[in-house]
């Protein structure tokens, strides 16, 4: 990696930290210019998990006293995310991502259209299965969403916002300090994973980090000062910008 690749790296890590503390998704702009400098897919993959995770780490101090009202609420959503982000990531090492990358235009849309009809889905699920197995039905999203998560996990941060209001945080500031969380819990134990296997390339992961450390705080802090509804809209046509893109590239 050269000089003018580094300042590249910190240029997209900066700009992704910025959009992954406020909506999510950055993966979309940092694994293609991951990419983009020579990395193969799967180690882009990989290292893209390092470099993204202080963008969600530094956003952490500024949802306190979101996370703080939560107490241990928290703690089963990090026990399922992270059983299935190992999962995910253990996938990675032994198989490969192009039938993931295929679907990833329809996983996208999908989780675009729980955030934008999140609380009327809530709802109808609550209604009609009862609120037992309706929380359970959501539990067993959060896991299958994680291990696509330690698999993938390009547009997860809409899957997760989602999950949030499916389970009744329907605050949108609420709801993306979990989302937050859970990327940053998952993401450590993915690392763990892709360390052993040898996927990341680690001069690149730092480059990335070092402007993704900035951007998600920043982020985060614009995020708590921008109307929830805007956020709301940005959100979604984020989402049908992601689908374009990939269908696309790997279509």
């Amino acid at each position: 990696m050269d000089a003018t690749q580094a300042v590249i790296l910190i240029g997209i890590g900066l700009f992704g930290g910025v959009w992954n503390a406020i909506a999510g998704g950055a993966s979309l702009f940092t694994f293609p210019a991951l990419m983009a400098v020579g990395l193969p897919p799967v180690v882009a993959n990989a290292t893209n998990y390092l470099a993204l995770l202080p963008s969600n780490a530094a956003a952490l101090p500024a949802y306190r006293e979101e996370l703080r009202g939560l107490g241990k609420t928290l703690l089963p959503l990090l026990v399922v995310s992270g059983l299935g982000a190992i999962i995910g990531s253990i996938l990675l090492l032994v198989s490969d991502p192009d039938f993931f990358i295929l679907l990833l235009p329809f996983l996208i849309l999908a989780a675009t259209g729980l955030f934008a009809f999140g609380d009327t889905l809530r709802t109808w699920l609550l209604n009609t299965m009862g609120e037992s197995r309706g929380t359970k039905a959501i539990y067993v999203g959060l896991f299958l969403s994680s291990i696509y998560g330690g698999y993938f996990g390009a547009g997860l941060g809409f899957i997760l916002l989602a999950i949030a209001q499916l389970m009744g945080f329907s605050n949108f500031h609420i709801a993306n300090s979990i989302k937050n969380l859970l990327a940053t819990s998952f993401t450590l134990f993915s690392i763990l994973v892709f360390g052993v296997g040898g996927l990341i390339a680690w001069p690149q992961a730092i480059a990335m980090m070092v402007g993704s450390s900035i951007g998600g705080y920043a982020g985060s802090r614009l995020a708590k000062r921008m109307n929830t509804r805007y956020l709301r809209g940005v959100v979604i046509v984020f989402g049908v910008v992601s689908i374009v893109y990939f269908v696309r590239a790997f279509g």
